[in-house]
């Protein structure tokens, strides 16, 4: 087949997918997009629906090398990348990034811990509805919060990274629910505080018009980080799962880090607590899916019925209670992994998940303890976390820029 090169073939974005690339490529030059994508794609195997781009082709229609589009756009790469580093599903990044490459909008496959562009300071946050990414010039703490995380992954490793800080959010929402709040004073003040920032009322409109969920993680951001090294540490996890003076040290060192405890006494459920007795021995949790490479079609597919109902539903609860920001981050998919931890019993609806979460009764600490019965023999403090920066491909090199790093350029 001979592909003839483009005449104004523009580069790739950072981490973009192929289906966002060849859209771009044809709106610029007035082509079909299906037939493009059908010039530069081969199936998967004979007979396949799903199509997987051939780089010599897609360097033949943009004249660059296959090296250079293999270091922009993950799939053409070849060996192929462990797709567990990056999120299941493609996004929008930076707006400002963005910007700079015409042809209509990027579709990223960014990796799990990029949740800030550190180059223009915007939020991009998990997957969420596609609203423009938000400036966060006012608020300094989430921003660092971005380069302390990429510490913690030089550190740790993106997989004991990846759970410490999903972990992190999950227990800063069950902080920033409505069950608790002993006192007037504490970090659910500060989020509510950021929140009137990141999401304004319109006076005009008398509504909430730029909700989005990402934005509620942007509001625990910082703090959700700063609990990620206690939970990613095979010292502090051993602290957390172990006597109850080392219980207590660690308990005491959440609290130095966000409002603990963070519900009255006579309120039952306590989500630290719960994951010290019950996952703190545990290895870390691993996404639920991954991304598989290659589609039917060249065209992306718009926003699925299913999550614009969700957003709309949580947009709605948002602007008549404004009090229930923990649970609705507690019910985005963004948190399944910490949540579900091949827990048993699997319940049937979404609140008995939650409501297992926070356990501390006698009889999860029955069922804790025999579980542990049965590991007898494993080392506690997680060994395999020690060497997870040097098993990982994201090993920083001196002098040599970080992949995956938070700017979406």
């Amino acid at each position: 087949m001979l592909i003839r090169t483009l005449p104004d073939p523009v580069p790739p974005a950072r981490h973009e997918i192929p289906p966002s690339y060849i859209s771009r490529l044809a709106t610029l030059h007035g082509l079909d997009v299906n037939g493009l994508w059908l010039q530069i794609t081969q199936p998967v195997y004979p007979g396949a629906g799903r199509r997987v781009v051939v780089p010599g082709r897609l360097a033949a229609l943009t004249g660059r090398s296959v090296h250079a589009l293999a270091g922009a756009m993950p799939e053409l790469r070849d060996p192929a990348p462990n797709w567990e580093m990056f999120r299941h599903q493609p996004q929008t990044g930076c707006h400002l990034c963005d910007a700079r490459h015409p042809g209509g909008q990027v579709v990223r496959l960014l990796p799990h811990h990029v949740y800030v562009c550190l180059r223009h300071s915007t939020w991009i946050g998990p997957p969420d509805i596609d609203h423009p990414a938000v400036d966060l010039t006012r608020f300094p703490e989430i921003i660092d919060a971005q380069r302390r995380h990429l510490l913690l992954l030089r550190r740790y490793g993106w997989a004991a990274t990846y759970d410490a800080v999903l972990t992190g959010l999950m227990i800063c929402a069950h902080i920033w629910s409505p069950d608790g709040h002993p006192t007037p004073f504490g970090s659910w003040d500060t989020w509510d505080d950021r929140i009137d920032v990141l999401i304004p009322f319109d006076r005009k409109k008398q509504d909430y018009v730029d909700y989005s969920t990402s934005r509620l993680f942007a509001a625990v951001y910082p703090e959700a980080v700063a609990l990620a090294p206690l939970i990613a540490s095979p010292f502090w996890r051993r602290l957390a799962g172990g006597t109850e003076a080392e219980q207590a040290r660690f308990l005491a060192e959440v609290a130095g880090r966000v409002t603990y405890p963070y519900s009255p006494t006579d309120r039952g459920g306590d989500a630290v607590a719960h994951w010290a007795l019950a996952d703190s021995w545990r290895p870390p949790s691993r996404p639920l899916t991954t991304y598989t490479p290659g589609r039917v079609r060249g065209t992306l597919p718009g926003i699925a019925a299913n999550r614009l109902a969700r957003h709309e539903k949580s947009a709605m609860w948002f602007s008549r209670l404004r009090r229930n920001q923990g649970r609705t981050l507690l019910f985005h998919g963004h948190l399944k992994p910490v949540l579900l931890r091949d827990r048993d019993p699997q319940y049937v609806k979404w609140e008995g998940t939650i409501w297992h979460s926070t356990r501390t009764d006698d009889q999860m600490k029955e069922q804790v303890e025999k579980m542990r019965r049965t590991l007898e023999g494993t080392d506690p403090r997680l060994p395999h976390q020690c060497a997870e920066s040097a098993r990982s491909t994201f090993t920083h090199r001196p002098g040599r820029p970080l992949p995956g790093r938070s700017s979406t350029r």
